[in-house]
């Protein structure tokens, strides 16, 4: 009996060493990475697994197919920083006063009554990930102020304007002669990032500036687009250049999913693409071109707070854990939702100082149906550009089904059932008084906790200055 003890013990031992090892080693034993590309004024009809029938994006169609894309994603802003300030917050963007875009025009800054740079002190999905042991970077548009992207939680960066990483520069996203390689380059950049910190669980910010005008596609890949070219001119075409663009930064992303793959990292990182708002509108200085980013079947483009300029594309994927091939309808989504979400999965702790706007939606990216329990919000105190019919109130909520806009004088007041009206097209409000009327209260209510700036005189309107009217 002594020597089979003898025998037996070690065996065990080291059974136990090598099952211990093996648990170790397993990926999803350990936080996922997490890379999120944010396209610029993408419209929710642009790709084609989208519905867009004209061109092709086969590398984030293969990503669709390989998780879960969500038809009624939002973000929380119709421009570029108020969207980037509420994924990073968990917060709407005007509880930190970032009400419109932030500008090197420091005047306009200061007469919208906008901080320079979005409040350093103010925690971040970057500062709760890094504090649970995360290497967190940002690569391309940052476009929340002046501030580097290191007060906010961020290890190495590389922007259009800074940048920590050893041996390269700012990565040049405005000039014309930059633009045909952009995506590439914040790609590669993020790519670096990840081959030097994969040994321990990363966070990526992946920002692109395409689909922003003003683009400029190379001579080759507008090659590519040539059946859309004019007839009878010897320009480009506005959707030559902006489906040039598109099918490169489509295929850009398809190269880093492959490099991604070839570094084994693909099983245990999440992946995740959307965009910061809807598409550009052609009245624009230089969007003329980007001004034909398609908004799918929906009223209004960037700006404006119908579903056109806050309802965007957004597609996960993370093998094994998230659902393959899935298209979520049911679900609403925000992008206030980030903080909570990404916390929730990977065990990080979200500030408790912060009082985040936004709803835990892990079990709904991680397969789930259900709907929303919390309200979705947007405000807008500026002129919309555009039709007319892309013109919004200024207050808008989303309530289950129903999404209610309205003008806090209540000069308008416009009541839609999203699910059977997703046009925004046939108002409500009218036959559903009740419902209009608790809508209304519960958004005037919101309103009242944001912080007061100037308003447009043009902002909630849609007038047209008919012939021979005062």
């Amino acid at each position: 009996m002594n020597i089979l003890k003898r025998l037996l013990i070690p065996a065990c031992i080291a059974l136990f060493m090598i099952l211990y090892i093996s648990a170790s080693a397993n990926p999803k034993d350990t936080p996922p990475n997490i890379i999120f590309m944010f396209a610029d004024d993408l419209g929710w009809g642009d790709l084609s697994c989208y519905g867009n029938p004209l061109i092709k994006t086969p590398a984030l169609d293969k990503m669709a197919t390989e998780g879960t894309l969500f038809t009624q994603f939002y973000v929380a802003g119709s421009v570029c920083s108020p969207s980037r300030t509420g994924i990073m917050t968990g917060q709407y963007p005007a509880r930190n006063r970032i009400y419109g875009h932030l500008t090197p025009n420091l005047e306009v800054n200061e007469r919208r009554q906008i901080p320079r740079s979005l409040d350093p002190n103010v925690p971040t999905l970057t500062d709760a990930l890094k504090n649970a042991g995360y290497t967190t970077g940002h690569f391309g548009k940052w476009h929340l102020g002046e501030e580097l992207p290191s007060k906010y939680g961020v290890d190495i960066y590389r922007t259009d304007q800074v940048c920590n990483m050893p041996g390269l520069e700012p990565v040049e996203i405005w000039t014309p002669e930059s633009r045909p390689r952009c995506t590439k380059d914040i790609l590669n950049s993020a790519l670096e990032f990840i081959k030097g910190n994969k040994e321990k669980p990363f966070y990526a910010n992946v920002w692109f500036s395409d689909m922003h005008s003003t683009l400029n596609p190379s001579e080759e890949q507008l090659e590519k687009t040539k059946r859309f070219h004019p007839r009878g001119v010897d320009f480009y075409g506005a959707d030559q250049i902006y489906f040039a663009t598109l099918i490169e930064m489509d295929r850009q992303i398809g190269i880093f999913l492959d490099n991604l793959d070839q570094l084994g990292l693909s099983e245990n990182t999440i992946v995740i693409f959307s965009s910061d708002n809807g598409p550009e509108d052609f009245q624009i200085n230089g969007a003329n071109h980007s001004g034909v980013g398609r908004n799918g079947p929906f009223r209004g483009r960037k700006r404006s707070i119908y579903e056109g300029g806050v309802r965007v594309p957004f597609i996960v994927r993370w093998p094994g854990n998230i659902p393959a091939g899935k298209v979520n309808s049911e679900s609403v989504v925000n992008g206030i939702d980030f903080g909570l979400t990404l916390c929730s999965i990977t065990g990080a702790n979200p500030s408790k100082s912060l009082k985040m706007d936004g709803e835990d939606m892990s079990d709904v990216w991680l397969g789930s149906d259900r709907k929303r329990k919390r309200d979705c919000f947007w405000e807008w105190r500026y002129r919309v550009f555009g039709h007319p019919l892309n013109k919004p109130p200024r207050l808008a909520i989303r309530h289950g089904d129903y999404k209610l806009l309205m003008n806090p004088d209540k000069s308008r007041i416009e009541l839609y059932n999203i699910i059977k009206d997703p046009a925004e097209l046939l108002n409500l409000a009218a036959n559903m008084p009740e419902m209009a009327k608790q809508l209304s209260q519960k958004l005037l209510e919101w309103n009242s906790t944001l912080p007061e700036s100037p308003i447009d005189k043009q902002a909630g309107k849609n007038d047209w200055d008919w012939p021979g009217k005062e």
